[in-house]
């Protein structure tokens, strides 16, 4: 039997560039208190958004160049876990990908109002990982 993910439509470009993490996301119970220890742990800097209760990550590679960024707010459910999101050219297309690859969408598209559109997945392993579409125009 051939390989039926084939015919599947890839949100990879046809120039070999394929979506990697482009922010994950920590939430904490005590945010001060996690920011003290990844402070600690890792030397993660940390820029307060007070209007939206974030923080957003700083962080360095073992090179001295520029790592990938993050966030860190309040946990919203005690169920939340960190999460990592993947860089699409196309959230839309990459939702619908998810779908017919057997994942599931936990979330709709969201706009972060000037810096994108995100959504929230679980694969075929029960893993969860977001999605993320930079678009300055997102509103």
């Amino acid at each position: 039997m051939g390989n039926v993910y084939h015919s599947i439509p890839r949100i990879r470009g046809g120039d070999g560039l394929m979506p990697t993490i482009v922010h994950f996301d920590v939430p904490a119970e005590d945010v001060e208190r996690a920011k003290k220890f990844y402070s600690a742990l890792f030397g993660w800097k940390f820029e307060s958004y007070p209007e939206m209760q974030y923080n957003l990550i700083t962080t360095t590679n073992l090179d001295g160049t520029p790592g990938v960024g993050g966030g860190l707010g309040k946990r919203m459910d005690p169920s939340q876990r960190m999460m990592n999101y993947f860089g699409v050219p196309s959230i839309d297309a990459a939702m619908k990908q998810v779908k017919s690859l057997g994942g599931k969408t936990l979330t709709e598209k969201m706009a972060v109002p000037r810096m994108g559109f995100l959504a929230n997945c679980v694969d075929t392993e029960g893993n969860m990982f977001g999605l993320w579409e930079a678009n300055t125009e997102a509103m």
